[in-house]
């Protein structure tokens, strides 16, 4: 989930805490508790910090090993050890509980959506995303910013409040899964093409209504759709371009960590009269007829790297931040 959502989230937590007798009884370890859910909620995503060090190594490990088994229990122990420094007498074992209900609650939500995590290293680094809920989902994100406005105001009772609340969240991912999943099956009844081979990958909008498509097709290539309602429309077929341009992009430390990350990317190759632009793209995302999360490397002749970058920009903004000159040759 989005930033915005996982803090609204941390604060929902502190008031779904107040079910605890202990926590309810007493306001020095619901204030605890407090900040516990809120640096919790946000702790699996300080790896945001590598941007200052390179987007490469951003990319790579987002979502990676800080959001893995290990760490659930690594920030879980570091927040409350520190917690109960600082509030010293509160019960540590409740500040442990509520703290790690909320490190468990970032990574098993960002589950659900395209981006996915390494949730079960060590066992394994595969990226796990169940296309199921966006980055950013109005429903969520509105109960629990609701929830807590009348939290503060002291209008309801947090105990009761956050119980109905959490009891609503949880049937609203079950309602999205099984959405998803007959999504999923309407696509493939409604595909005049489909064939034994083809995976079909439905990814939610912030519409509940529009859903992308990304059809892998077993030459390695993908089909680009959108299903609206229960209209589905292929709009766009995406290959990877074969020259000795893009072999040599692939050692790239850019190219490297995006294709680390996705298993959905697409390369293709400008020809300009002094070299060559080649532009990766994750088929996943796919906005306003552009893909927003890419990797590209410029280079010369011989394949010398003049510029590159790796992360999230519009098509305009990637060539005002290359300064990418597009005559072609």
């Amino acid at each position: 989930m989005d930033t915005a959502t996982h803090f609204v989230m941390g604060l929902s937590l502190a008031g779904l805490a107040y079910v605890d007798p202990v926590v309810a009884a007493s306001p020095t370890l619901a204030v605890a508790v407090l900040i516990g859910t809120v640096i919790g909620s946000q702790a699996p995503d300080f790896d945001g910090i590598l941007r200052l060090k390179s987007n490469a190594l951003y990319v790579k490990n987002h979502r990676g090993i800080t959001h893995s088994l290990p760490f659930l229990i690594i920030w879980t122990a570091l927040i409350s050890a520190l917690l109960a420094l600082l509030f010293q007498g509160a019960p540590p074992g409740h500040l442990v509980l509520w703290t790690g209900i909320a490190v468990c609650v970032h990574v098993f939500s960002d589950l659900f959506n395209t981006y996915g995590t390494q949730a079960f290293r060590p066992f394994t680094e595969k990226w796990i995303s169940w296309n199921i809920i966006h980055i950013f989902d109005p429903f969520i994100f509105s109960t629990h910013a609701v929830a807590v406005l009348l939290w503060s105001t002291g209008l309801v009772k947090p105990a009761p409040l956050f119980a109905t609340l959490y009891v609503l969240t949880a049937f609203y991912y079950v309602w999205r899964t099984a959405a998803h999943g007959l999504k999923t099956a309407e696509v493939k009844h409604k595909d005049p093409n489909a064939q034994p081979g083809h995976h079909y990958y439905v990814i939610p909008t912030i519409s509940f209504r529009k859903w992308h498509i990304v059809k892998a097709l077993p030459d390695g290539s993908y089909d680009i759709g959108v299903m609206n309602n229960h209209v589905l429309e292929w709009r766009k077929h995406e290959v990877s371009t074969q020259h000795p341009a893009v072999e040599h992009s692939k050692l790239h430390p850019d190219v490297k960590a995006f294709l680390y990350f996705t298993s959905f990317a697409v390369a293709e190759v400008e020809h300009l009269s002094w070299g060559y632009i080649v532009r990766w793209a994750d088929v996943r995302y796919r906005h306003r007829r552009q893909y927003p999360f890419v990797a590209v490397i410029v280079m010369d002749k011989q394949f010398q790297t003049i510029n590159n970058y790796v992360g999230w920009l519009s098509h305009k903004k990637m060539e005002e931040r290359l300064s990418i000159h597009t005559e072609t040759r």
